[in-house]
């Protein structure tokens, strides 16, 4: 700062301040009173001997997508990768290295998995191939990716180095959604350089962000996301879409309003839309259909609850509040949902009612596919 009176630079700073994240602007010396928030979930396999390597990270990428090696690649010759998730509460900010590998997530791994989130792919190395429905789509430096993991595709990638985010598929339902016409999508131009530009600045600062910087943070990426890609909209079918759009943020809303009610079924929520069954089916079919959709927005609102230090209900009480007749039933459907027990989830609350559920550090059992399951809870 200039000692020569002069007032302009510190309103300047206080202007930035609003915009951006306050870590970059900060004087030397205020980083000391601050903790930072976040402590990523780290998983590479140089340590490992070259023929456990790759299963190691086919075993670890599973949740996302079955993965091969090359056909000119022996397991001898090991598979050197590394993969740094942050989650910024609600959103995965993941930094990957990987050797060349083909990749697939196949019809039956949608249907039965819960995870059906949106995943932008930036590379600063490296090209891939990614295949929906017959269309290819060519990622390379430069280029914005964009795939939805509700849908099944499959491809191949050279040795790369990416950034990516990961993002519940309900975030954007309130700006009207993202239709099917922007999966596997590659894009460029200058909306691509503003969001490469911009996720690159959010990296640079992901070891000081503070708690009070994580909402802006976040909201910030979902604003870049959904304005890079919304251009893309096929214009040939718009009206389709609109009306896609509409029927399934509709069905998304009265499904959360209504979480609670016994009279929350398919039935219900077709009679709400005035739409047939059929047509009900197709709007969730990549979800693995209408009630195993609302079956786990009531399990995420039950995790959710259980991980509020302020909700007293016990165990069974919040099971009835989201409609399971018996908390035994509760209890099972939760833990093949997340991969632990109600229970487990409420002791880590209780235990430390200041610490968000989402911080790994006293949490070990948490792993790559437990955050991807509970992503949009935090």
């Amino acid at each position: 700062m200039s000692d020569n009176g002069d007032n302009s630079q510190p309103k300047q700073t206080s202007m930035e301040r609003r915009r951006w994240p306050r870590v970059t602007e900060d004087p030397v010396g205020e980083d000391d009173l601050k903790t930072p928030a976040l402590l990523p979930l780290r998983f590479e396999t140089e340590k490992l001997t070259a023929r456990e390597q790759f299963p190691a990270w086919q075993e670890y990428m599973a949740p996302l997508a079955d993965t091969r090696l090359p056909d000119d690649v022996d397991l001898a010759d090991g598979f050197v990768a590394r993969q740094i998730v942050w989650n910024l509460g609600g959103m995965l900010f993941l930094q990957q290295t990987a050797p060349a590998f083909s990749y697939e997530r196949s019809p039956d791994t949608v249907r039965f998995s819960s995870i059906d989130h949106w995943q932008i792919t930036l590379l600063r190395a490296g090209r891939t191939w990614t295949g929906v429905n017959g269309r290819v789509a060519q990622n390379e430096p430069g280029m914005i990716e964009i795939r939805s993991l509700g849908h099944p595709f499959s491809g191949r990638a050279l040795a790369t180095d990416s950034l990516s985010l990961i993002i519940p598929v309900d975030v954007f339902a309130v700006r009207g959604g993202l239709t099917t016409a922007r999966n596997n999508i590659v894009l460029g131009g200058h909306r691509a350089r503003l969001l490469i530009d911009h996720m690159s600045s959010v990296e640079a600062n992901l070891d000081r962000f503070t708690y009070d910087d994580l909402p802006g943070v976040k909201e910030r990426l979902q604003e870049m996301v959904f304005d890079a890609i919304t251009p893309l909209v096929d214009h040939g079918g718009v009206s389709d879409q609109i009306s896609q759009i509409g029927l399934i943020t509709r069905a998304r809303r009265f499904i959360l309003n209504n979480l609670a009610s016994p009279e929350l079924t398919p039935d219900a929520l077709g009679r709400e839309l005035a739409i047939s069954r059929t047509r009900l089916y197709e709007l969730f079919e990549m979800s693995g259909g209408v009630a195993n959709y609302i079956r786990r927005r009531r399990l995420s609102a039950a995790h959710a609850m259980l991980a509020d230090p302020t909700d007293t209900r016990k165990i069974a009480e919040v099971g009835l509040a989201i409609g399971f007749d018996s908390a035994a039933n509760f209890s099972r459907a939760f833990t093949q949902q997340f991969g632990y027990s109600p229970s487990n989830i409420h002791k880590r609350a209780s235990m430390d009612p200041t610490r968000p559920v989402w911080q790994p550090d006293k949490q070990p059992e948490i792993t790559f596919e437990s955050l991807l399951r509970t992503l949009g809870l935090s």
